[in-house]
């Protein structure tokens, strides 16, 4: 099967790029950017590597490489300004986004290609893509809360010393400031975390904050996150390539679960070669279900703002 990351020159679509090459269940991965020596270069580093990883093609260039392709994954965005408001930025990833759609289509596709959406702000450009890309909805993926939950899991692995694959906690609804961490489900290998031994309430909540704050503190330390973000994008593409049948925090759009309509963001997702599968009901207690609700809410104040 052939990936191509658009925006696969940068930190992002490079590590996501490097954690496919690791894996190594993708046949073709096509970097795509419009810094063209850069993404010839990401290639040349990618294919220098092969014979310690898998045997797999690596091409760069421009939007003719995504011909073929049976997963197009967007992660190419702009970074904010000094003192720029959100929506502003918003807005210029947005018109950025609407460009790379245009493009995307003019180019054929495998009859079954899904679109995978990594740039942020990832919810509301997954609903865009939805409404404009021409994709069938059931294909069209972004990573929303997967990275979030990936970091609150490793960070509940380290306090309580055990195995980070161990440990099944989920956060819902926006990649964003309204997240919402279910503590009703979360479980070290079936144990509810409130029995496991050194749970400690307010050090345990407090893991949620960090966990939040995360993106803004790798920011500020390095720029952007790369690795982690590489591994989730990987995984989810393996996913439905592989067809796992695997559930996932991953924004769709939303047709009445929970109550949700008409917005996209992360609930418990069936994913599988035909993208999404089906969203799985979970039980939450009502503070949680009211919190998802209000993460809907701000996601559709936010799209109501977006330039048209």
């Amino acid at each position: 099967m052939k990936v191509s990351i658009i925006g696969g020159a940068g930190r992002v679509g490079s590590n996501a790029a490097y954690a496919l090459q690791l894996i190594g269940k993708v046949s073709e991965i096509a970097i795509v950017d419009v810094m063209q020596e850069q993404a010839e270069g990401e290639a040349l580093d990618l294919r220098h590597g092969a014979s310690l990883a898998a045997p797999q093609k690596f091409t760069w260039g421009g939007y003719d490489q995504v011909a073929g392709s049976h997963f197009v994954v967007i992660t190419a965005g702009l970074r904010r300004k000094p003192d720029e408001p959100r929506l502003a930025l918003i807005n210029r990833n947005v018109a950025l986004f609407r460009d790379i759609l245009q493009e995307v289509g003019k180019v054929p596709l495998a009859p079954d290609a899904v679109l995978i959406v990594v740039t942020n702000p990832v919810d509301i450009l997954t609903q865009i893509a939805v409404k404009e890309s021409g994709f069938p909805r059931e294909r069209v993926i972004g990573t929303g809360t997967l990275l979030d939950t990936t970091r609150f899991r490793s960070f509940l692995g380290e306090y309580f010393g055990v195995a980070q694959t161990q440990v099944n906690a989920l956060i819902l609804g926006e990649h964003g400031d309204s997240m919402v961490p279910i503590w009703s489900s979360a479980t070290i290998n079936g144990t509810p975390l409130t029995s496991f031994p050194g749970y400690k309430e307010d050090e345990v909540r407090a893991i949620f904050d960090r966990t939040k704050a995360s993106g803004a503190r790798v920011i500020a330390l390095k720029g952007g996150a790369g690795y982690s973000i590489g591994l989730v994008t990987a995984a989810l593409v393996n996913a439905i390539a592989l067809d796992t049948k695997q559930v996932l925090p991953v924004s769709s759009y939303q047709t009445g679960l929970l109550g949700i309509e008409d917005v996209c963001l992360s609930v418990p997702t069936l994913v599988g070669r035909n993208g999404v599968e089906g969203l799985v009901p979970i039980q939450l207690w009502e503070k949680e279900k009211a919190a998802l609700l209000n993460s809907a809410r701000v996601l559709r104040e936010t799209l109501a703002q977006v330039n048209a």
